[in-house]
């Protein structure tokens, strides 16, 4: 058979992109047996390097001159798995992030639809009983069961739930064996049958009921976001407690009853995501489909197709909800969103913030930024006058805001010393409780109140140190000191995992003087059940919530009551409604205010306040105490009086000079690799080819930075240099910083990798 011709060809091409590292697309003939044209966004079946691999289509392309094209295999969607809104959203992400477009497009849709080898896994499979003859009479159903009670039984409260319910929920019900069933459907009075039960998580929790009557201030929010123009950006800054999670609900209600829009709300951390679930289940019932990373890989197909299929039109989760193949989508919600969270650590590093204000106007929806403590780059953006800013100045319901108590540890400390009885056996509280502290604990205890604490460091002490010759082990792969954990009694590397027994003697010297330093969360929660045994202490940090279920079962806990003292890491700071917590302890405000971070005062103002705004929910108030080493900080000060305006102000004067963002975009380029010499080397020859192309194209409005060690010089085993690029021009940032991580020459030596971290959240 002769090869079709070359205009039959041409006519019958697609541009495809594939998950691969490379920073282009492919050209792939469509057979003559495919239907064209192939919709953009369809996911196909194509060979590359010899593999079956699954790509996205593009949409039409022009054959290149010379080259024989391969077909593809097969179009796999019938309906595009990338409708025109996500896919211009992921080739804005590409472009401005600077990562391939194949492999971004990846990470937008679920595991399962991704593979060309394995399969979806598929849904499964529950046994439906459905009542077949009716019988309308007592006397009809004494007749019909005379000899078969268990039958009545499983007649009655099948009709009971509707005259359709899961055979195994009945069998239990009714305490009967499955024959019971079979017997029914053989004398034609039931019928049974298999259909397809969707895997959600969620559905059997109860969902909590919203407020029934907003504030003032609160409807003329939610007025001004449903009179907003398509991709408009609001920023809803409130109080903690101010009752923005309502807002939201009331703008939802309006979008889905009387806009028929869908919409997607966006929540940091999977931590959140049962709180958060729960009231907008409580107001929207099954319309919410819940998208996290925290799913498996069925259920978070199951809740992708429901959206897909239109049967739920709200998608809930973290960063890759704001993927959902949603239609008409009318807002995007993005909670809490100053959380670095948002910032996807991997190729592509989007952050999720930004993305969702692209998707936003590709859709014609508007956006809400919510925070009682939003991020500089947000507040910059309404004072520039491109996000509307409204504001929920008071608590909800008529609540105060908690009043502060700032203990100064260095005074504390020195006055327990002077005070304490050599002759006494030591107090393990000295160091890690104030006294009042400890009195604000013992009276919630008295009185049956819930307390909050928080310590940003777990493990059981940051460090082992040798008091005599001051040797700390540190992590034989990454550059930092082994964290002591008690249970099990192990040094632990919180980057890359290592584990070591811990040492008798000093591995240097040999002495026997390790001693621990430093607190952490396994420490502070022994202690305090040393000081109250009678008290039911729960922790949650990584250690405890490592399970699928484990931050909503102590959370669940929380709520119950079951628990007099929360204990954790900054996963408890945020988003928590418990009423009964009228304590907040903060046990030492300071363990990330001196990090070589430009953003390091801002992440602890912004910790500090969203903790302390768990306390006073309810109507029996609440206090928080706060203990510090540097009562001075601004990023203190301003947490103690719940001071955002001042806080912002004075950080965004520290930012100017030299600049950093929101004045300026920067871009953290690193080079890592196996070899410390040859990381050394190949950074400082990138930074010197990027300081050539900067003068070649005379590029001023572009500041470079460096190059150096970063903090931490060594993760897993890869020794890490960087160095910054600022410019105020974002568009020159996104070329330049695809013409680096495109064309930048790096050698194929020692595992030697260059990458482009457009936006960074983090330098260290």
């Amino acid at each position: 058979m002769s090869p079709p011709p070359a205009s039959a060809i041409a006519s019958r091409c697609i541009e495809v992109a594939l998950a691969a590292p490379l920073f282009r697309t492919f050209t792939y003939h469509v057979p003559d047996g495919i239907a064209m044209p192939v919709a953009p966004g369809t996911r196909v079946l194509v060979s590359f390097r010899n593999r079956p691999e699954i790509g996205i289509c593009l949409g039409a392309a022009v054959p290149p001159e010379g080259i024989t094209l391969k077909p593809i295999q097969a179009v796999v969607d019938d309906v595009p798995s990338l409708p025109s809104s996500l896919l211009h959203t992921g080739k804005w992400i590409a472009a401005w992030y600077a990562a391939p477009l194949g492999l971004t497009l990846r990470a937008m849709l679920p595991t399962a639809l991704t593979s060309a080898k394995a399969p979806a896994p598929a849904s499964r499979t529950q046994r439906l009983v459905r009542i077949a003859m009716d019988l309308p009479s007592l006397l009809q159903r004494e007749q019909t069961f005379a000899r078969a009670k268990q039958q009545r039984v499983v007649y009655d409260l099948l009709e009971a739930q509707g005259g359709t319910a899961p055979l195994e929920s009945l069998r239990i019900q009714a305490h009967c064996s499955a024959g019971v069933f079979t017997a029914m459907a053989k004398r034609g009075l039931v019928e049974i049958r298999d259909e397809a039960h969707q895997r959600d998580p969620f559905a059997d929790r109860a969902g909590t009921l919203p407020p029934p009557n907003p504030s003032d201030a609160q409807k003329d929010a939610v007025r001004a976001i449903l009179a907003g123009d398509p991709g408009q950006v609001f920023l809803l800054h409130g109080v903690t407690g101010s009752g923005k999670t309502l807002v939201y609900i009331e703008v939802l209600r309006a979008i889905l009853e009387q806009r028929e829009q869908t919409a997607i709300v966006l929540v940091p951390e999977i931590a959140l995501t049962s709180q958060t679930v729960d009231r907008f289940r409580g107001a929207f019932g099954n319309d919410v489909a819940v998208l996290h990373s925290g799913l498996s890989d069925g259920e978070r197909l199951d809740a992708w197709q429901s959206l897909r299929r239109g049967e739920r039109r709200i998608a809930v989760g973290a960063r890759s909800a704001l993927f959902a193949p949603l239609e008409r989508v009318g807002v995007v919600i993005v909670d809490e969103e100053h959380e670095s969270s948002y910032k996807q650590s991997e190729t592509p590093r989007y952050h999720a913030r930004e993305a969702a204000i692209v998707r936003a106007r590709a859709e014609g929806a508007v956006v809400v930024l919510g925070s009682a403590t939003p991020s500089l780059e947000t507040w910059e953006r309404a004072d520039r006058g491109q996000a509307i800013r409204l504001t929920l100045p008071d608590r909800a319901a008529g609540a105060q805001l908690p009043p502060v108590t700032v203990v100064d540890m260095r005074v504390e400390l020195k006055q327990a010393v002077k005070e304490r009885n050599p002759n006494a056996p030591f107090d393990e509280t000295l160091g890690v409780f104030s006294k009042s502290l400890l009195v604000a604990l013992e009276q919630r205890l008295v009185r049956g109140e819930q307390s909050l604490l928080l310590l940003n460091r777990r493990g059981y002490s940051s460090f082992m140190q040798c008091n005599a010759c001051g040797t700390v082990p540190v992590c034989p792969h990454c550059s930092i000191s082994l964290t002591y954990h008690r249970v099990p009694e192990i040094l632990v590397c919180h980057y890359c995992q290592h584990q070591q027994p811990v040492p008798a003697v000093c591995p240097q010297c040999a002495a026997e003087t390790m001693r621990r330093r430093g607190l952490g969360t396994q420490q502070v929660e022994r202690v305090l059940s040393e000081r109250f045994p009678e008290a039911r202490i729960a922790r949650m940090d990584v250690d405890t919530t490592s399970g699928k279920w484990a931050h909503t079962q102590i959370l669940d806990r929380v709520g119950r009551g079951e628990v007099d003292i929360l204990l954790g890491t900054q996963m408890i700071a945020k988003g928590l409604d418990f009423p009964n917590v009228t304590l907040v302890g903060v046990v030492d405000a300071d363990t990330g205010l001196n990090l070589p971070d430009f953003r390091a005062s801002e992440r602890t103002f912004q910790l500090v306040s969203q903790v302390a705004g768990r306390a006073g929910r309810g109507p029996k108030g609440g206090d928080v105490i706060i203990q510090t080493r540097m009562p001075g900080s601004h990023a203190i000060r301003h947490a103690i009086t719940h001071d955002v305006t001042g806080f912002v102000q004075e950080e965004l004067g520290a930012r100017r000079m030299p600049a950093y963002p929101p004045f300026v975009s920067i871009a953290n380029v690193m080079v890592s690799g196996l070899d410390q010499a040859a990381t050394a080397a190949t950074a400082m020859a990138a930074a010197s080819w990027v300081q050539r192309l900067v003068e070649r194209q005379g590029l001023r409005d572009l500041v470079f930075v460096g190059p150096a060690p970063c903090p931490i010089d060594r993760i897993k085993d890869r020794w890490r240099w960087h160095f910054l690029l600022k410019s105020s021009q974002p568009r020159l940032m996104t070329r330049v910083a695809r013409y680096i991580a495109e064309r930048c020459p790096v050698p194929k030596l020692h595992e030697l990798r260059l990458t482009v971290d457009r936006d960074p959240v983090s330098l260290l």
